[in-house]
Formats: C-alpha cells, structure tokens, sequence
C-alpha cells in the first residue's frame, strides 16, 4: 500500500536541541575543542559597567566563524542561514524560538574589536595545534595572493597636489578657525609630475596600442586613489585583471599544513617587502632580493627561494675575480668597480666599467659596444648571495623544497579563497581587512585539528 505523509504544524511540546544534534557533528565537536571563556575577559575593557547588555563576545565570534566555515561573507546572509540549522543554532547557544542577533550588530561589533583581539583567538587556536602534534616549527613555507577589496576601479578619483599652506590670520583671544576638510588625497607635486612624463612617454611608444587609445587609462597608486577604501591599492597579477586589492601574506608549517602566520599588507609593493624568518623558509621568486637574502643568511635561516627568472650565475664571455672585485673581457682588459646604484625598486646594484682608452683601442668594440663609448656591467650588490641561492635551489633538496611549496602554501591559499570566504574583503580599511584574514585563517586551522582530532 502506497503510504501519504501528512503534515501537521504543531506545536512541540518536548523538544531539546542536545538530542537532535549528534555528538559527532562539526559544531558539537567544535563547541567542546576550545574553551571561549577567554574571549570575555580579552574584552571587558571595551564596555562600560552601565547600559543595554551587548552582543555576547564569545556568540559573536562564533557567528563569525561559522560566515568564514561556511563560505558566507555577508552579515546579512550569515544571520538568514544560522536562523535554519539546529546544530548552528546549538553552537551559538539560541533556542529554536530565539531571535538571532541583527546583522548591523555583527558589523558594529567587529569594528569595535581591536585586531589584538583576533590575534589572540588565532594565538590560542594554534597553541592547540601545537599541542596536538600538527606543528613541527622548524620549517616555514611563505606566500602572498591579492585579495579583492570592497571597491571598485570606477570609484578612482585622481590625486590632488600637496599646496603650501597659506599664512592664518586671526583675531587677537579668538581660536584660529579650524582648517577646511581635505576633499581629495593629497600627493607630492613632484612625483605627479614624474607619472605624468612617464604615463605620456607610454602614450607615445609604438609598442603600447592600447594606451594610445584616447579613452584609455593609465591608473597609478602613485596618481589615483579610491575614496571609497583609500587603503586599498591596485594591483595586478598575470593572468589576473587589474583591481583595487589588499595583499594577503601567509606563512604555513610543512608539517601538516597549519596556518602559522597572516596578515594583510597594501597590495602595492612585491612580495619581497615581507618576509618571516624560522629556521628554513621556503618561498617562491617573488622574495627573491638580495636584502632577504643577506638577512636570513645573517639570522642563520637555511631559506629555498629561488632566483628570478632573470639572473644569470656568470656573464657570457666575462670572467669574474672574486678577490679583486673585476671582471675580465674577452680582448684581456678589466672592467673594475666603479660605483654603487639604486634602481627604481629600491634594490642596490654595482657598476663595473672598462677604461675609455681600452674601448677605443679594442678590435671588439664594434661588436662588444656598438653605439657606446665604452663596456659596462650592472650587477647585484648582493650577487654572492644570490648565486648561492642559485646553486642551492638546483640540489635535490632545492627541487625537493619546491615540492614541499607547492604541495603546503599553495592548495592552503585555494582553500581560503575559495572556501573560506576570502575571494573578496567586504571590510573597509586595512585593520579590518586583516580581522577577515584571520577569521578565515582560525576557521582553517580549526578544521585541521579536528580531523587530526579522534570523533
């Protein structure tokens, strides 16, 4: 006989929540991993002894680490889908009846919490990992991927130049009047000038078919900012579009893959101007300076960063005298040291050039140095450093430690792109930015302990 469920909305007379969860469920096992009580004490200090009882801080942070499990972003959307599931509902200590808070007071919340607050969270997190085995400590794999920021590249508004400030009069006894609030960010009048000669140069060259269109746009962090997250920078990657961005760094432990270290930084400069060191560091190209280099050598750091793309061990044809600083040139002459150099990137470079009289004399000229009075070499100031990284990143155990890269730092930022609510930062500012990150970094290595963790 066919049979016919019939639904009847009645009310429940019995009904606890601790018999419908299973003790096996994620957020039953997550409830009783840690002890949140910490979190009142860590924020005492930001309520006053009067007034309307706040948001509960340790319901807070659940709530938003439930967002960043749960690959939500939105408050709003957070709060409709905590509203249905019994087991989050258990989680966060309401009723089934009960109403959840209002999603404005998850924001207002978060900006009322310093970073130090999630810092300690993460802290204590990872104190638990360390505990558990999953943290061997001694070797680090470090990384940085572009996060987008809440702003669009429409909202860009140009700098405006730095004026000077006109002599104030005022009254004798009378407070001089506060001065007007500055409408646009202001910048150096120099270093505009200095982009537009650069931006024009590029508008004329023959090889730049897109910026000679005349809608086209060259948007600079050094010329334009946006007013609606003026932290936030443009930034692009290959094969990524151009977008307002924050920087996200991160540092993971080889061992089982535990977040050990994030932060958000302004996505403007390279990967290279952040840098944690352990006892062995692995990371890609992008670290690669001769200042990084030079100091984990000095702090006695084993690091695996292989050198750009670019650098070249030897030069072709010229022979290098470590011991008198020189380079030899296939005729038999000497290119010596002349002067140190700094490029646009902040880098340091040496110079080595031959003798006016040797170049004008040498049966190669016209083949050596076509068009030019005399040879010269631009190498690294740091080159020693960098043909040891060169050297060392061709061993086994360079290869082996582009594996341990690419199998640890790599799939961790996937995940947190792409499941942890971290494609994009729907915070304004860099300080909250970084709360993002960490939520998502907490909920990752919260969901590493328990699966290392017996059910």
């Amino acid at each position: 006989m066919q049979g016919h469920k019939h639904f009847v909305d009645k009310v429940v007379l019995r009904f606890r929540l601790s018999e419908r969860v299973p003790k096996q469920n994620l957020y039953c096992r997550l409830g009783e991993l840690l002890d949140w009580n910490f979190l009142y004490e860590q924020t005492r200090a930001l309520y006053s002894h009067t007034g309307q009882p706040s948001l509960d801080p340790v319901v807070f942070f659940k709530l938003v680490l439930v967002g960043r499990l749960e690959n939500i972003a939105s408050d709003r959307r957070l709060i409709e889908h905590c509203a249905l599931p019994l087991d989050i509902l258990y989680f966060l200590g309401y009723e089934v009846d009960e109403d959840l808070p209002w999603h404005s007071t998850i924001s207002r919340t978060r900006q009322l919490y310093p970073a130090t607050v999630f810092e300690h969270l993460f802290a204590h997190v990872f104190a638990q990992c360390v505990a558990a085995g999953l943290v061997a400590g001694d070797t680090q794999t470090v990384d940085s991927a572009p996060v987008k920021a809440s702003a669009s590249l429409d909202s860009l508004r140009e700098k405006q130049p730095v004026e000077a400030a006109a002599p104030m009069l005022h009254v004798v006894g009378r407070p001089p009047a506060p001065p007007a609030a500055e409408p646009h960010q202001p910048a150096p009048a120099h270093q505009l000038r200095r982009e537009a000669a650069r931006q024009a140069k590029r508008r004329t060259e023959a090889g730049n078919l897109g910026a000679q269109h005349a809608k086209a746009k060259l948007l600079s962090n050094k010329t334009h900012y946006s007013p609606t997250d003026p932290e936030a920078r443009i930034s692009v990657k290959p094969g990524k579009v151009r977008a307002l961005n924050y920087l996200c760094s991160l540092a993971v432990d080889t061992a089982a893959g535990v977040i050990s270290h994030i932060q958000a930084d302004f996505a403007a400069g390279r990967d290279s101007a952040h840098l944690l060191t352990l006892r062995e560091l692995v990371a890609d190209t992008g670290y690669s300076t001769g200042f990084n280099y030079t100091f984990l050598e000095q702090c006695h750091v084993t690091h695996w960063i292989p050198a750009f793309g670019a650098y070249k061990p030897e030069v072709a044809g010229f022979p290098y005298d470590p011991t008198q600083d020189t380079y030899g040139c296939p005729a038999g002459k000497l290119l010596r040291f002349r002067a140190y150099r700094v490029t646009e990137d902040g880098n340091w470079s040496k110079l080595y050039r031959a003798t006016y009289q040797d170049c004008q004399q040498c049966p190669l000229r016209a083949r050596c140095v076509p068009g030019a009075q005399y040879k010269q070499l631009i190498r690294s100031a740091f080159d020693a450093a960098y043909r040891r990284a060169w050297h060392r990143q061709r061993t086994p155990a360079g290869q082996r430690m582009r594996r341990v890269r690419q199998r640890t730092v790599e799939p961790v930022f996937s995940h947190l792109l792409y499941q942890y609510g971290l494609r994009r930062v729907g915070t304004k500012g860099r300080a909250a930015a970084h709360k993002t990150m960490l939520l998502s970094a907490i909920a990752y290595n919260l969901k590493k302990l328990l699966w290392h963790q017996p059910t």
